[in-house]
């Protein structure tokens, strides 16, 4: 490809608005990635489970000999707050391995499956097998963790995998890094650095299985292009999560654990909290008390260390067209009846945002009814649980959520009525946290689920396998077909399936079907 027909991506800090580097938009190697891929997944598929964990391990150890560095250059290229990028992208990535090393193989051994009585004297078995190269396409939000999280799974269930950074934060200098120094298995893991191009030729490249995270538009998008190819896919979209208050809360472990939901990372975390429905009768004292505590969060402001020092509790927005929605999003509000209560637009397309709360809000509203994915909470008034519930579930998203209550066993109500694919009682997102638990969404939030059991073995192929002797036998249900044998499963099938079985006349006429296969073979 002629060096004019690339399209060069400046990458920038957030925080100062400097280009740090930049990386273009190529597609014309992508071939190579996959080359590449095949032969080194036939060595990682070769390996033992142990083996592979041996290797994960040099991942966990370069994180914690490295830290500061992965920290540095997230910040770089996010502009998160220093404890935001710790919590969710470091510890978690430790977390995850340390999960996964007991998890991984149990999981990944051959099962041993029950059978009908009627395969007596046979055996079944469940082969969990890589699936060979796994594309992994991935969110500007978290540009670390959701990198190294499902390549690391992939790769421990047997796959090569070519992970694909966004454009916005691809992380260059970290992952060069990593590459020149964790001594992990050379190619098992390639990051490809581009945009729109390069992602679109790396599919149609037909990878083994798509893993993407990012917005519901893209993975539509995603989605139509794998399905030409039958290529299986994983789709964890975006969110508008409802929090629920109820009257009988702890006011402030509520308040504050409700102000982290909305604003860590500064709002742009796809199960932040960005629609609260309050109870009535105390609506005025838990707004008042949010808002207060709000007014003292410390922000970043373009006079900061850009490193985002650990007394930094909101960082910066990361991309530009990101605050354009946000911005887009409170003036419709406003436009609509909102009140805004603090926060709002204080520099116009400034990456410097400030927490937002509004109130009056409805449905009608984008901020209330569309992803913002910024720091902002619409607030709105219910009385019954009844109306809670309809208004959380009004909703295209269907991703997490939250109810705040002391009344546990409407928390558990509350939590199987709301249309979600994760949930938390006194908590927000934190079940996030815990790699044994699935994740994922409904609706417009998404298809399959990652982490727990479920995010390794999504990663391979679930072979069904029937061990039968080889022995003089013909089967009774191979040909020929006859009357004879037509009767007797008719016999067998009246005499198992009835409400009150009836063992002797199933076991007789199962004796008879047993002899019969060999009796009226074709000869």
């Amino acid at each position: 490809m002629d060096i004019q027909n690339q399209t060069v991506i400046p990458v920038e800090n957030p925080i100062n608005g400097k280009v740090l580097y930049e990386i273009n938009d190529n597609p014309e190697n992508v071939a190579s990635y996959y080359k590449i891929a095949d032969e080194v997944q036939q060595k990682i598929q070769a390996m033992s489970i142990k083996e592979r964990i041996a290797e994960v391990d040099k991942i966990n150890q370069y994180v914690l000999d490295h830290s500061d560095f992965i920290l540095d250059c997230i910040i770089a290229e996010t502009g998160k707050a220093r404890t935001d990028a710790f919590a969710a992208e470091v510890f978690e990535v430790g977390d995850v391995i340390d999960v996964y090393k007991k998890l991984a193989p149990k999981l990944l051994k051959d099962k041993n499956i029950d059978m009908p009585v009627f395969l007596m004297g046979k055996k079944c078995k469940q082969y969990f097998e890589p699936l060979g190269t796994v594309l992994v396409i991935t969110p500007w939000n978290f540009p670390f963790y959701q990198v190294i999280v499902p390549s690391l799974l992939s790769f421990l269930a047997g796959n090569a995998t070519i992970a694909k950074p966004s454009e916005v934060t691809p992380l260059k200098p970290l992952w060069d890094h990593f590459f020149a120094n964790s001594g992990f298995m050379k190619d098992a893991i390639q990051v490809v650095f581009g945009g729109k191009q390069v992602g679109a030729a790396l599919i149609q490249q037909r990878p083994h299985k798509i893993h993407f995270t990012g917005s519901v538009k893209s993975g539509k998008i995603i989605g139509k292009l794998a399905a030409e190819q039958l290529i299986p896919v994983d789709l964890e979209l975006g969110g508008k999560d409802a929090s629920i208050v109820f009257d009988d809360i702890n006011m402030e472990r509520t308040v504050n654990g409700v102000m982290w939901g909305a604003f860590t990372n500064a709002g742009q975390n796809c199960t932040g909290i960005e629609r609260l429905y309050v109870q009535e009768t105390i609506y005025d004292k838990f707004v008042n008390e949010l808002v207060n505590k709000t007014k003292k969060l410390r922000t970043s402001h373009i006079d900061r260390d850009t490193k985002s020092p650990e007394d930094c509790d909101m960082g910066t927005m990361t991309a530009p067209f990101q605050v354009a929605i946000v911005e887009e999003h409170i003036e419709d509000a406003l436009a609509k009846g909102a009140k805004l209560l603090c926060g709002g637009i204080t520099e116009k397309g400034s990456m410097h945002m400030l927490p937002t709360i509004l109130e009056n809000c409805n449905h009608t509203m984008k901020i209330a009814s569309e992803e913002t994915f910024g720091p902002t909470v619409a607030i709105m008034k219910f009385k019954t649980e009844a109306e809670a519930i309809a208004l959380a579930n009004d909703s295209i998203y269907g991703l997490g959520g939250s109810v705040w209550t002391k009344d546990l066993a409407r928390g558990e109500r509350v939590a199987r009525a709301i249309k979600t694919g994760n949930f938390c009682i006194n908590n927000h997102m934190i079940n996030e946290a815990n790699p044994y638990l699935p994740f994922g969404g409904t609706k417009d939030s998404g298809i399959g689920r990652f982490k727990g059991e479920e995010g390794i073995l999504t990663f391979c192929n679930h072979k069904s396998v029937l061990i039968d002797k080889m022995s003089g036998i013909i089967e009774p249900h191979w040909y020929p077909f006859t009357n004879t044998k037509a009767q007797l499963l008719r016999n067998l099938m009246d005499s198992w399936f009835q409400k009150s079985r009836n063992y002797i006349k199933f076991a007789i006429n199962g004796l008879k079907i047993d002899s019969i296969g060999t009796k009226e073979q074709i000869k």
